[in-house]
């Protein structure tokens, strides 16, 4: 037999394994899996990188398990000693047990590190990235890039001005299906592009709440970082600190990430002109301070318009109800029709929208069918991987203005190109695209 035969038999049935697991028409398989290189492969034992985590949470551990498959973890770091203790144990392997810190820039001082994998709270990615970055390692750094707009200036300029590669885990960019989405929209299949909408799960909307003793193996001034300094309530840390904007934004950076760069993706533009939003409930007193029910609407130069609405209820087209309860997902409105996704769902406003083969000559999206490997397989080719450092900052700064126009209960005009708002109100946002980092938390933390 042939070795032509046997790989195009391999191939096909590739493609229709593909197909049967993601619902997904047999020509767009065949085409991406042409179009993409050749899948990650894990590294033979003595050409695997040395990876190290900083941030030892539920997503950062998850992220270090997933990295595992083409590196070796040998260093966690957290200022929380119970998630560095477990952490350490949990990637032990054949008996090697991974150097424990908890100080992120004692842990970079190791030469043989090649890797990091930033899982630490949104208000500690931005000082974690940069340091990682003058330390020569390569990141993979969890979403979203940036607590400010500003921050995301300092990261990319660090991440460039060192060359070191680094990967935003926004990963519904290495999804077939929103891919497909985002390669129909683009490529005119539902007609001029008018109007997406994106639902965002709701927030929390609770307190007061009290304070209470920090917990011995709590390094709490640390963990607070360049915020305001306050008393210790269980309910700022670890998974609730995306509730208060002095350490996120809500959901509508959270959920906001993931769905609002997707959007961001298929518009093909960097960056919105115009926002405007209504606070659709106010957060209690002494409880959360993000705003948990929400409507945002951004207008882009080309006229589409870009809504994001947070949603308790079931929406429209069938989403994916998350661990929350609530239901989510992408829709995308042209002159012809619509199509609807989400992490489980790509519908249209009829079969042909997505049966139909897109001819050769269209315009082909960055294909990445594996968000982890994608990074580790740029480690190598030093490219840049689907969601650099720019993505990441772009991404991200779309939704900070949703979230500043939210805060600041205005409407807004935004300059892409300088990145700073203009026009009426221009000074009262521009104050919340940058804030001032508590001492000694701040640039010269990292250097």
């Amino acid at each position: 037999m042939k070795p032509f035969q046997i790989s195009r038999r391999s191939f096909l049935h590739r493609c229709s394994a593909t197909a049967a697991a993601t619902g997904l028409p047999m020509w767009f398989v065949e085409r991406e899996l042409a179009q993409a290189a050749e899948p990650v492969k894990p590294l033979s034992p003595n050409d695997r990188p040395l990876i190290a985590l900083i941030g030892c949470g539920g997503q950062g551990c998850g992220d270090a398990r997933d990295a595992m498959r083409f590196g070796d973890i040998v260093a966690v770091c957290d200022v929380d000693q119970g998630h560095v203790d477990r952490a350490a144990k949990d990637f032990t392997k054949n008996g090697k047990v991974p150097e424990k810190f908890t100080d992120f820039r004692k842990l970079l001082e190791r030469d043989d590190i090649h890797c990091i994998i930033n899982g630490t709270p949104d208000h500690w990615h931005s000082l974690v990235n940069i340091a990682a970055a003058k330390a020569k390692k390569d990141i993979y750094s969890e979403k979203p890039l940036t607590l400010t707009i500003d921050e995301g200036k300092h990261v990319v300029k660090a991440v460039r001005d060192n060359k070191v590669i680094l990967q935003t885990g926004t990963q519904q960019r290495s999804s077939e299906r929103f891919r497909m989405a985002c390669d129909l929209v683009r490529n005119g299949r539902i007609g001029k592009l008018k109007e997406v909408t994106v639902w965002l799960p709701a927030g929390r909307r609770e307190g007061p709440f009290a304070s209470k003793p920090v917990p011995p193996q709590l390094d709490w001034d640390f963990w607070q970082g360049q915020a305001p300094k306050v008393d210790y309530v269980p309910e700022r840390c670890h998974v609730w600190f995306r509730y208060w904007y002095e350490y996120s934004g809500g959901t509508m950076t959270d959920w906001g990430a993931h769905h609002m760069d997707i959007g961001y993706w298929a518009i093909g533009l960097p960056a919105p002109t115009q926002v405007e939003s209504k606070a659709l409930s106010i957060p209690i007193p002494g409880g959360y301070t993000t705003i948990a029910d929400y409507e945002v609407k951004f207008t882009y130069p080309n006229g589409v318009v870009f809504n994001v609405r947070s949603t308790r209820d079931d929406d429209p087209f069938g989403g994916t109800v998350n661990p929350a309860g609530q239901r989510n997902g992408i829709r995308f409105e042209g002159s012809d029709g619509w199509i609807w996704v989400n992490r489980d769902q790509l519908k249209a406003i009829d079969r042909e929208v997505l049966s139909k083969p897109l001819p050769e000559t269209a315009e082909r999206l960055f294909v990445s069918n594996d968000h982890k490997g994608n990074f580790f397989d740029c480690v190598r080719s030093r490219k840049d991987p689907i969601c650099d450092v720019e993505v990441g900052h772009r991404s991200a700064s779309v939704c900070h203005l949703g979230a500043i126009s939210l805060r600041t209960g205005k409407s807004l005009q935004w300059d892409p190109a300088k990145e700073e708002f203009v026009g009426e109100n221009a000074a009262e946002a521009n104050a919340h695209a940058t804030r001032e980092m508590r001492k000694p938390y701040d640039y010269s933390f990292v250097g």
